[in-house]
């Protein structure tokens, strides 16, 4: 099976660039609901994905750091503490499931490591729950 069955597409998808700020990742966040984003570089290339506790913890090891100031903050600046793994196009859905078990969402990037959408741990169940429920149904 082609992972791109399960692909969203980059125009569904909320990512922020990385030369952003810290205040424009946390609102943009905030008004999704999301809890982790994908950052890219300005000619659209994965740099990682951007999570709630790396903003959680940039605030707590910087003391100095206060809300109003996280507009100064380039989130290219901001450590991240796990790396949310990419898989390119081509890859084999083994490789994907892999992946996904560690992980809300997986980026997927092209041969240039452009990023050209995600694949959401969510709808890699769902398709699953959906195909055990039918061959289940079946043998019925």
């Amino acid at each position: 099976m082609n992972i791109a069955f399960f692909l969203t597409p980059k125009s569904e998808v909320i990512c922020e660039k990385v030369t952003a700020t810290m205040r424009q990742a946390l609102e943009r966040m905030e008004y999704h609901g999301y809890s982790a984003i994908p950052i890219l570089d300005e000619k659209g290339v994965y740099i990682g994905t951007l999570t709630e506790g790396d903003l959680l913890w940039k605030m707590k090891n910087t003391p100095e750091l206060d809300f109003k100031d996280t507009n100064k903050v380039s989130i290219g600046d901001i450590p991240r503490h796990r790396e949310n793994k990419p898989v390119h196009i081509d890859s084999d859905i083994e490789d994907l499931v892999t992946i996904a078990m560690n992980q809300n969402f997986v980026p997927v990037v092209d041969d240039n490591n452009v990023f050209i959408g995600i694949i959401k741990r969510s709808d890699i169940i769902n398709y699953m729950y959906k195909k055990l429920f039918q061959k289940v149904k079946l043998q019925a």
